[in-house]
């Protein structure tokens, strides 16, 4: 017996559990699957809670309108970055140095988020977990060996 699906008991093989294509079968036991006869009201609950949030949203921007000053002039309605004022062009194109460390930091952010679950669960991955973490890992790490030897990292 194998507890899935808020802890209801399901008669599935052990074995199924290994393989993607076999465990819809080990669900089959739980009550939504058991009883598949539901009414809009049934998702009653869930209609009032969007329109609780959308009155919400309404009513907040209705009270900032109603109650936010209003003091438009020609001083207030200049543009200015982080109190200090704008020089010429808005429109000056940047370095492609940024953009590519930009996606850089993305591309290895993204290996840590993979990283934290094999953490979590390294003691039951076992050895074959270790291998596939490794291979993972030393894939980025010859993607960063490849640029900061193509110096894409070298800021001027």
């Amino acid at each position: 017996m194998h507890y899935l699906l808020f802890f209801e008991k399901t008669t599935c093989p052990k074995d199924a559990l290994l393989h993607n294509f076999a465990l819809p079968l080990c669900f089959t036991k739980h009550p939504f699957f058991m009883n598949p006869t539901y009414t809009a009201l049934d998702f009653l609950p869930i209609l009032m809670q969007f329109g609780v949030a959308a009155a919400f949203v309404a009513f907040t921007l209705a009270m900032i309108a109603v109650l936010g000053p209003k003091r438009a002039g020609s001083v207030k309605d200049l543009s200015f970055e982080c109190g200090i004022e704008s020089e010429g062009n808005a429109r000056v194109p940047y370095s492609i140095k940024y953009f590519l460390v930009a996606i850089l930091f993305v591309l290895f952010d993204v290996e840590v988020i993979f990283l934290y679950p094999w953490a979590v669960n390294f003691k039951s991955l076992g050895l074959v977990g270790l291998i596939e973490m490794t291979v993972f890992v030393s894939f980025f790490l010859f993607g960063f060996y490849y640029i900061v030897k193509r110096g894409a990292l070298d800021w001027e």
